[in-house]
């Protein structure tokens, strides 16, 4: 009994020592994604990197001198340049494939003087169907996925108090396609976030 009333004031101490040192600020964040699917065991088609962005904002909860808790909420534009083999007429052809999402990701940063590492977990929402771009036509495709859930890993460098650069990888885990479970969502993205005072 004694030793659970010694625990529940440390757990209770450390509780108030976290609160007393947590700091809140708000941040806005933006870059350049290169996205790609995984490949296939179909040897007649391949997918290869396209570029876009993504923009969003954070919510930055330094809970101690190493670690931070940061929430986001991104909109992200994904997708492939894909080279296949058409089944029709045995031409080579080329397509590019745009799907865009509202990513709502949580991210576990741990902080080393100006350099962090990230560690963390997105849950994407597919805003509208995706589009595919042929040549000089284009068409919506709805048998793309709806969501996606995906883990990511990435490094950040602080150059000033609330301007920072950061590079990370993403990869979904859930299939892109409603109609092919071979392959899933592989992001690069290299950016920038600036962070707001709050006092």
């Amino acid at each position: 009994m004694k030793n659970r009333i010694l625990f529940a004031f440390f757990a209770f101490f450390v509780l108030l020592q976290v609160q007393a040192q947590a700091i809140f600020r708000p941040g806005v964040k933006g870059g350049v994604n290169f996205s790609h699917f995984t490949q296939t065991d179909n040897s007649n088609e391949k997918f290869s990197a396209k570029q876009d962005f993504y923009v969003g904002i954070f919510g930055a909860l330094r809970a101690t001198k190493v670690y931070t808790l940061q929430p986001e909420l991104t909109y992200t534009r994904q997708g492939a340049k894909r080279e296949y083999i058409d089944g029709f007429d045995g031409l080579k052809k080329n397509e590019t494939l745009d799907v865009s999402y509202l990513s709502l990701a949580v991210a576990n940063k741990f902080v080393f003087n100006k350099v962090n590492f990230q560690l963390g977990t997105t849950f994407d929402v597919k805003i509208n169907d995706a589009k595919k771009y042929i040549g000089d036509s284009n068409y919506r495709d709805n048998s793309f996925s709806s969501i996606d859930l995906g883990f990511f890993a990435g490094i950040g460098f602080d150059i000033t108090k609330n301007f920072g650069i950061e590079g990370r990888v993403k990869k979904g885990i859930i299939p892109v396609s409603d109609w092919d479970d071979s392959y899933t969502n592989v992001v690069f993205q290299v950016g920038a976030a600036y962070t707001f005072d709050l006092k």
